[in-house]
This record gives C-alpha cells, sequence and structure tokens, in this order.
C-alpha cells in the first residue's frame, strides 16, 4: 500500500475521530447508535479500515453533523483513485479491464514498465496472457472472460506501431525463467521478445542476474510521461500522481535502466532462458 495512500486513510480517521469527539459521543456510544461492534469504531479512527460511503452517512448521523457528509465523501473519493482492488478492478471481467489500461496508455505519449516477474502485458503472445488470465482470474473469484480478455490485450499491442509514441520495457531475467504456463508457451513467448529487439518504438532492456543491482526491483510498475506511476501488487492496483512519488519511480527506473542490457546482448540472455526450456 502507498504511503500517500495510507496516510490519508489515516488523516481521514483522524477527522472522524474528531468529529465524534466534537459530538461529545464516546466510541462505545457511537458503536451503539450506529449498531457497530467498538473494534469498527477504532479501526476506522486509527486508518486501519477504509469506511464505505455509508459509513461515513451514518457517522455523521450519530453525531449529529450530516452537514460533514460532503468533506468526508470527497475524502474518501481521494483514496479510491489512488487504489482499487482487484475483485474490483476485474467486477466487469477481464476485458473491460484491459480497454481501461489501453485509455490510460492512449493518452501518453512516453510509457516506461519494468516488470521483476512476468512478460509486460503489451509484449505477451496470446497464449502467454491466456494462461495468466486465468491464473488471476481463479484466484480473484472474478469473470473468467478469458478469451474476451486475450482479445483485448492483443489490440492494446497496436499502440506499439504508432507513429509519435515511445515505448521502452525492463525485464528483470527471472521473468524469462518462471513458469505460468507450459514450457512450449513460454518458448513462443520468449521468440516473442527476440522480435521486439529492433523494433522503432520499442526499446526493451533485461536486468540480468548476477548484475550489481543500485536498487532492489521489489515490484513491477508503470511510468507515464513522468506524471504518473500505476503498480499492482497482490490485492489491489495503485495510481500515484504525486509528484515526489513519480520522481522516485523516475529515479528507480533510470538506475536498473543503467543495469540493463540491451540490444545482443539482450538478445543472448533471452535466447538462454530460452535454449533452457528444452522444446524445439
Amino acid at each position: 500500500m502507498s504511503t500517500n495512500y495510507q496516510a490519508a486513510r489515516v488523516a481521514l480517521g483522524a477527522r472522524l475521530k474528531e468529529l465524534r469527539v466534537e459530538g461529545g459521543l464516546s466510541g462505545k456510544r457511537l458503536a451503539h447508535l450506529t449498531g457497530w461492534q467498538p473494534s469498527k469504531v477504532s479501526r476506522l479512527e486509527h486508518g486501519k479500515q477504509t469506511p464505505k460511503l455509508d459509513d461515513l452517512r451514518a457517522w455523521t448521523e450519530a453525531v449529529g453533523m450530516p452537514a460533514a457528509l460532503g468533506e468526508l465523501e470527497a475524502r474518501l473519493r481521494s483514496l479510491e483513485t489512488h487504489y482499487a482492488s482487484w475483485r474490483r478492478q476485474l467486477a466487469a471481467g477481464t476485458r473491460a479491464r484491459q480497454e481501461a489500461w489501453q485509455a490510460t496508455e492512449a493518452a501518453a505519449l512516453t510509457v516506461c514498465n519494468f516488470e521483476s516477474a512476468v512478460i509486460p502485458g503489451l509484449l505477451q503472445t496470446a497464449d502467454y496472457a491466456r494462461h495468466m488470465f486465468i491464473r488471476t482470474t481463479e484466484l480473484h473469484h472474478t469473470v473468467a472472460d478469458i478469451e474476451d480478455g486475450v482479445n483485448a490485450r492483443m489490440r492494446r499491442q497496436q499502440a506499439l506501431y504508432e507513429t509519435g509514441r515511445q515505448f521502452r520495457f525492463l525485464i528483470w531475467e527471472p521473468a524469462l525463467r518462471m513458469l505460468f504456463c507450459p514450457p512450449s508457451v513460454m518458448a513462443g513467448q520468449l521468440d516473442r521478445l527476440t522480435g521486439v529487439i529492433g523494433l522503432a518504438s520499442a526499446e526493451l532492456g533485461i536486468v540480468p542476474l548476477g548484475v550489481d543491482l543500485p536498487v532492489v526491483p521489489t515490484h513491477g510498475f508503470w511510468l507515464y510521461d513522468d506524471r504518473l506511476v500505476m503498480v499492482e501488487t497482490i490485492g489491489a492496483e495503485l495510481r500515484l500522481v504525486d509528484s515526489a512519488e513519480v520522481e522516485l519511480y523516475s529515479r528507480v527506473w533510470d538506475r536498473l535502466s543503467g543495469a540493463a542490457l540491451f540490444g545482443q546482448d539482450a538478445r543472448r540472455v533471452i535466447t538462454r532462458a530460452r535454449n533452457a526450456l528444452g522444446v524445439g
């Protein structure tokens, strides 16, 4: 969870506590009036739980300050723009999620994507993407519109051939060897990566094992025109727009790029991973 997100949630909790105190209520009394457990009041006030809009409405009514709902709702909406659970993101299916990604990408001229464990979505083959979507929908118990999602991801990849745009990819070498699919599918995926090398609008670098890393590549991220960072965690997607955070990810990108191999050196690393699969 991003530092900004958690800080904003703590601030919202502090504001809720302030309203309760101003209303002359104890935590137990507020819990009684709302029909909640006292522990819920405590979690909300300490920023350990994100309230729903109905929670905020019940809170303002219980403390006798319904006019404060608009302010609290605005704070909540601000949180939601930065953090969205995958269950919510995928509620309409993988196709809708891919189309949302496409809209975000379309607004950027330069897109930088680092991946530490998987092949970037814009470089995936249909077979590889299919296995990824199967695992994702099974994990989150969401709509399994696998083929619609695959087709939407393939349409996203047309952006790689649009003039006036630049895509830069960095992949940590372990991602070339992680099998989320049969070896034959991974072989095709690695063949696809070698075909990207030399593409006019796309730059591909491989951060090799054994290199002295200037930063710890804990997770993948997307950087759009130095104005937006998107991070995928296991449970959610984060959208970071704070200039300090965007600048931090830009520095991380520059340092990983400095440790990466490009051109024929990158091709050799990919070929080694391809040969290790032992398939024709």
